[in-house]
């Protein structure tokens, strides 16, 4: 296919905006979908923000009533629309308003982790592998059919962060391959059950999370309450209380109950005690029990305060919970 491709882009969340700025490097964007700007609002949305830098035409809807009238207004001229982190249901009318239809980019191996957040559950679940999967957008929640899938290693210490930037540069290295492919019908979509990667057949779905989700539960296993620290790590935020004072939990390891750093007291201490720790680098740790091994938590970020190490709250903070 010769020049760049001309697509319109539908987007709204921060993942969009970022995704909308590397894709405008290689695409001609003949319009961005979004939703509008609330009044009460003081800061403008990312997405508006990176449209009016780049001036590109900017459609607005905030419910897909809004979304149909909108697009039935409308008469573009690209053959096809990319679509990352939208939040809105977009109707079969919407979609057959481009000859190639709506591609979306999702953050997950499809079937795997439909839905809302796939980013945190490929997290939460304790997955090795996760990635990004281009598939044609149909009326359901991620069901359309695929035209690719890349794959992701995931670290044992990979954060949300982490995780959300990599698959942002991974989802636009593969629209980069991709869509000059499809444009030219050099490739067709493939249903999604029968053409996902193996051993990621399985579907699962994600959902929205609520601030409830961030409260540590010691009633947990201690490693899903470290995998819970790393995918909550912008929100909800993983928190507790730890020596009377509200605290955001931002790092920890876990440490099976066997291991001689415990100390004999915690060891059989009660579900959700805590005591100093020392890690054989002299690194003052808070070990906090559960049901299954003890969270070692080494920093964390008390209530009006910046984040810090275990080593400088402990030095004003003594450890009665």
């Amino acid at each position: 296919m010769a020049g760049r491709p001309s697509v319109v882009f539908f987007g709204s969340g921060p993942v969009a905006a970022a995704c909308l700025a590397k894709l405008a490097d290689w695409c001609d964007i003949e319009a961005v979908v979004t939703k509008p700007q609330p009044a009460h609002h003081k800061q403008v949305f990312p997405v508006i923000e990176v449209a009016e830098r780049l001036g590109l035409r900017t459609v607005y809807a905030t419910d897909r009533r809004e979304l149909d009238a909108a697009l039935a207004a409308e008469s573009f001229t690209s053959r096809l629309a990319i679509l990352i982190d939208y939040g809105i249901i977009v109707s079969q009318s919407v979609i057959d308003s481009f000859p190639l239809g709506i591609v979306n980019s999702h953050f997950s191996l499809l079937p795997e982790w439909r839905g809302a957040d796939p980013i945190t559950f490929s997290l939460l679940s304790g997955q090795a592998e996760t990635g990004v999967s281009l598939m044609l957008l149909v009326p359901a929640m991620d069901e359309g059919p695929l035209l690719a899938q890349a794959t992701y290693a995931l670290e044992t210490d990979t954060t949300a962060r982490q995780l959300t930037e990599d698959l942002i540069e991974l989802s636009d290295q593969s629209l980069q391959h991709i869509i000059p492919l499809y444009l030219d019908g050099q490739i067709q979509a493939a249903d999604q059950l029968s053409a996902t990667l193996p051993g990621h057949q399985t579907v699962s779905y994600s959902r929205k999370l609520t601030k409830q989700d961030g409260l540590l539960d010691f009633s947990k296993p201690a490693s899903v309450l470290e995998r819970e620290i790393r995918a909550f790590q912008d929100w909800p935020r993983s928190r507790t209380v730890i020596a009377g004072k509200d605290v955001v939990v931002t790092a920890a390891t876990v440490i099976g109950t066997d291991d001689s750093s415990i100390p004999e007291s915690l060891r059989t201490a009660a579900v959700g005690s805590c005591m100093v720790m020392e890690a054989a680098d002299a690194t003052r740790l808070i070990g906090i029990t559960t049901t299954d091994g003890i969270l070692a938590i080494s920093r964390l970020k008390p209530a009006g305060k910046g984040e810090m190490d275990a080593r400088a709250f402990l030095a004003g903070n003594s450890l009665t919970r």
